[in-house]
């Protein structure tokens, strides 16, 4: 707390919002809200959507049990499905067939000639292959060692006969580091001999795709990738949305009117758990999907295009940064009410901007703003109490030396506006006290006496003060200054004052006895009270002020007291008007010229109060 109150108050807010804004940005774009990120990303970008041109045909456990167990099936099984597709008329055909299994190597030569014809008599089907990717130590152009995480190990592709009438297209898949399927492989790279001049083999879904366009005459577009190859799939269908309950045992025993798959794209995949052909995705993180279906998800991106890019997270952060230093300046600014209301906007605010961005195709961490803002409001909040403790400190500073304990509370409430340079218009009661006869006193008396008498002397008057609510305002050598109804207007201040006035005075009648028996010296004082309005505030320079009043009341009861005799109380017509009855007076009408007051100023001497 010292080193904040240390600090200039002008530079205080703006090292504050860039710390807070700094920290935040690197706690928020880190580690720590990864996992919360993707969720919120899922929730908010990935919708459902209609989409007919995709169907699946299922490998699944009715076909289990009308073709028997797959581990038995040969290759004439998946010959007989493209033989009865070939069936229908040539119109009514698929677009494109995928079949999303491996038929790798020769096994019997009659059923994979059967399966090779089939596929070439239809003359539109892609066929899978697949890469085993690990990570491996690999050294650059450098000398420099690093780890290829994505190292294409081996790859089998479909046996040389089928992948001869066929297109290949490789079927990997792979995690983000929270084990959901949110990027696409556009390609894989397993070397010299396989895909195309730069030896890639693109997906099963890109194939698809592609053949698919070209077969309404358009063309397809390549989705931007990173250097490995991976894009943002934007998903349209959950588990199950491609999926007709159509089997592929349906399509061979004829059950499937070309009607259902007539110039559609048609997956022919795994659909049944035992084949753990299974991934989480973001569009439903409670259900498996099957890799056949996040093919037909693939494909819809790449027909229409529908591609987003990644903001890099570098520029997200700048983004963020500079997020962060505008909306914790206006919260420091703010109260904790209006801070709030501001953050709630902006965090709507900005969860709009994020699915609009996604919208126009560019995707950002749509958890990271929102975070930051509800982060900084919390640290804002902090702030303002941190602050309030200071303006207290120095509330109760000012003010403690001066006046009562219940007052120093009530300007506490106020807060430090009350406490700015200038001043405002009261109606104050003021109270002016002197030592007669000091400075003769003080003249031949040691300095350790008089110091002794004027303390003695300005803690009884200092007390009389704060037991009746005033606020001490200054001691001038052995005159002092106090005043009522400011900084807080008081009930009944001119009371109070003309009570502080003669409890003095009889104060100073026990203080004298006091001094008389230890050193041989008397007291006797005058008091001056008055009472109307005054300018009260801090006034001064900005660094050397001090709380006072200023103006003809406060001069006018200094008036009243350079002329009271030692033990009187000499008080002004207004503070008579004030309080009536409760107090007796003799009036001494205008035979008293009061330095700068116009004659027939009346001066009123108090004989006695009421309590």
């Amino acid at each position: 707390m010292g080193l904040i109150n240390k600090i200039d108050k002008k530079y205080r807010s703006l090292i504050l919002t860039i710390l807070s804004a700094v920290i935040v940005t690197i706690l928020v774009s880190g580690s720590m809200l990864r996992r919360a990120d993707h969720w919120m990303q899922d929730a908010i970008y990935q919708q459902p959507a209609y989409e007919d041109r995709i169907v699946v045909i299922g490998i699944d456990e009715e076909a289990f049990e009308r073709l028997g167990a797959y581990q038995t099936w040969d290759r004439n099984i998946m010959a007989s499905a493209l033989e009865m597709i070939a069936e229908a008329p040539e119109d009514e055909r698929p677009a494109v067939i995928a079949i999303d299994t491996l038929y790798t190597g020769e096994t019997d030569p009659a059923a994979d000639a059967r399966l090779a014809a089939a596929a070439e008599a239809l003359g539109n089907v892609v066929t899978a292959g697949s890469a085993t990717i690990g990570t491996v130590a690999e050294e650059d152009d450098n000398g420099n060692f690093y780890f290829n995480r994505y190292k294409v190990l081996a790859y089998d592709e479909s046996f040389d006969a089928l992948r001869k009438v066929t297109t290949v297209g490789h079927i990997n898949a792979m995690y983000d580091t929270d084990m959901v399927l949110r990027h696409a492989l556009l390609y894989i790279t397993p070397g010299e001999g396989y895909g195309d001049a730069d030896g890639r083999i693109y997906s099963m879904a890109y194939e698809t795709a592609k053949k698919y366009l070209e077969s309404i005459g358009e063309t397809v577009q390549p989705p931007k990738t990173d250097s490995h190859g991976h894009f943002y799939v934007s998903y349209v269908g959950g588990p199950g949305a491609f999926y007709d309950q159509v089997s592929i045992a349906d399509l061979i025993e004829g059950e499937v009117s070309p009607d259902y798959f007539a110039g559609k794209i048609v997956f022919i995949g795994p659909y049944a758990v035992g084949l753990q052909d299974q991934y989480f995705t973001p569009i439903d993180r409670a259900r498996q999907m099957y890799g056949v279906e996040f093919q037909a998800n693939v494909v819809r991106a790449i027909i229409d295009a529908d591609y987003k890019t990644e903001l890099p997270d570098i520029a997200q952060r700048i983004i963020l940064l500079v997020i962060c230093l505008v909306s914790f300046f206006l919260f420091i600014k703010s109260d904790v009410k209006k801070a709030g209301a501001l953050g709630a906007g902006l965090i709507v605010l900005f969860i709009g901007v994020d699915y609009a961005a996604y919208r126009a195709g560019l995707i950002v961490h749509p958890l990271w703003i929102p975070a930051a803002i509800l982060i900084l409001y919390v640290i804002s909040i902090v702030a303002h109490y941190i602050k309030s403790v200071i303006e207290k400190q120095q509330v109760t500073r000012t003010f403690e030396r001066y006046v009562a304990p219940e007052i120093v509370k009530e300007i506490m409430k106020e807060g430090m506006e009350s406490l700015s340079l200038g001043g405002k218009v009261c109606d104050i009661a003021v109270l002016f006290v002197d030592v007669r006869g000091f400075t003769t006193m003080s003249e031949r008396l040691d300095p350790e006496k008089v110091v002794f008498i004027l303390n003695k002397y300005l803690t009884m008057a200092s007390d009389c003060v704060e037991r009746n609510k005033g606020t001490l305002d200054k001691f001038v050598g052995d005159a002092m200054m106090a005043f009522w109804g400011a900084p807080l207007p008081q009930e009944d201040a001119v009371y109070n004052a003309v009570k502080t006035a003669w409890e003095i005075v009889e104060g100073a009648a026990r203080v004298s006895d006091e001094l008389k028996a230890e050193i041989g010296e008397e007291l006797r004082v005058g008091v001056g009270v008055n009472f109307g309005k005054a300018v009260v505030g801090n006034m001064g320079a900005s660094k050397h002020m001090d709380y006072t009043a200023i103006g003809d009341t406060v001069n006018t009861a200094a008036r009243l007291e350079a002329n009271a005799p030692g033990g009187c109380v000499y008080i002004s017509r207004a503070v008579a008007d004030e309080l009536g009855d409760r107090i007796t007076f003799t009036s001494l009408g205008a035979t008293i010229k009061l330095k700068g007051k116009a004659e027939g100023f009346e001066v009123l001497k108090l004989e006695s109060i009421q309590e």
